[in-house]
């Protein structure tokens, strides 16, 4: 006898089917990902996903999309717990971004791999929440870095030396450390964000 499968949408397949690639991809990487582990996990044909995504790369993007979401709410939080003066404010999403990104390492990591962006691979869906999410969680350290002083015309001087910093911060101190295997004490970020001596306005 067949043992039927156990339906875990419960109504939103394509919800279900994000949250499945979520739990793939931190379970293996990024090479644990396809279309029909998503669907069998969510307990679903594996013709399914067609009617919700336009391909491996949409689902792809969905899944950044919701890390977006995620990276922004852990931002907020952190902004939102700091004193209301530009400084604080600045380290405080800072510090939401590294705790984002050791919290969720291998997510955070997948979000920042190269691929190719073009509005015609993906699905309208997807295409639309990547655009939103990831324009709302660089939005939180453009607002942090727009009270300092920038000494560019372009004006986008601190934001991407900030973000230049935090990221890089991120992406070698996240997760398993590149340095565990060296008696190395890394600094705390709050001790390297004032060596830029930003001035605000």
């Amino acid at each position: 006898m067949t043992q039927k499968k156990r339906p875990h949408h419960h109504g939103n397949l394509r919800e279900a089917l994000i949250l499945a690639g979520l739990e793939l991809m931190v379970e293996g990487g990024p090479d644990a990902l396809s279309l029909r582990k998503c669907a069998a996990r969510a307990g679903v044909s594996h013709a399914a996903p067609a009617h919700h995504f336009k391909g491996l790369s949409s689902l792809e993007l969905a899944i950044v999309a919701r890390g977006h979401a995620m990276f922004a709410e852990f931002m907020i939080a952190a902004r939102g717990k700091a004193e209301d003066a530009p400084h604080a404010q600045l380290s405080a999403i800072c510090a939401g971004y590294i705790q984002f990104s050791c919290e969720h390492s291998a997510l955070f990591k997948f979000m920042f791999l190269p691929r190719e962006i073009r509005p015609d691979l993906f699905d309208s869906v997807t295409w639309e929440q990547f655009t939103i999410e990831s324009s709302a969680s660089y939005q939180v350290l453009r607002d942090a870095c727009l009270p300092f002083e920038t000494g560019a015309a372009d004006g986008l001087a601190t934001e991407v030396m900030v973000w230049s910093l935090v990221h890089g911060y991120a992406m070698l101190f996240s997760g398993q450390s590149r340095l565990a295997s060296h008696d190395v004490a890394i600094p705390d970020f709050a001790q390297i964000l004032p060596m830029l001596a930003l001035k605000a306005v």
